[in-house]
């Protein structure tokens, strides 16, 4: 399956600032995820950003939320974000059928929101490098059990290219030199 721009959804879970510090890869997640923030919003993708529990995690990394300036807040307490209240509406309301998914921690609330992503009929595309854990081999085994039960793997490569679908129109031309070009010698770690 492949993705397209128009039933995308990008959603980014619970990269807050106090969790990070912990994280192993934490800062790439951030990087990686405003950067296809940022090319989502350029492409009209809308972008979703939630927050676990944040009175005692804190908000989302500032870095993030600069990077989007118009991605939609969930708070949230259940660690699978389908399960909270007017979530699971919102999003059957949007249309959009594909979800990009990605953040921390990977083997806790990021599985468990796609898991119910799946099982509600949802397409769930794994965010490799914008998905982490406070240990690299939790990440692994969330990725593993999500493709296992019917997720993709996917690279903000794979991800980007596919929305953009063709290189001879503006909107290439302007992604290319916002967001491609610069990228393709930053190192990262999958």
């Amino acid at each position: 399956m492949r993705l397209t721009r128009e039933t995308s959804l990008l959603l980014i879970v619970d990269l807050q600032a106090a969790l990070l510090p912990v994280i192993e890869n934490g800062d790439q997640a951030v990087t990686e995820a405003a950067w296809l923030g940022g090319l989502a919003e350029s492409l009209d993708v809308p972008v979703w950003v939630t927050e676990q529990y944040p009175q005692g995690l804190g908000g989302s990394e500032p870095r993030l939320l600069e990077a989007l300036p118009g991605h939609r807040l969930w708070q949230k307490v259940h660690f699978g974000a389908h399960e909270e209240p007017g979530f699971a509406a919102a999003l059957a309301e949007s249309g959009k059928r594909q979800l990009v998914l990605c953040g921390t921690e990977a083997h806790i609330c990021v599985m468990q929101t796609g898991l119910g992503l799946l099982e509600a009929g949802y397409e769930v595309f794994w965010l490799v490098e914008a998905t982490a854990s406070r240990r690299a081999a939790e990440a692994r085994l969330a990725r593993e059990r999500m493709v296992q039960a019917g997720a993709v793997a996917v690279s903000a490569d794979m991800v980007a290219y596919e929305w953009l679908h063709r290189c001879d129109d503006e909107r290439f031309k302007q992604a290319h030199r916002r967001f491609l070009k610069g990228r393709s010698a930053r190192p990262l770690l999958f």
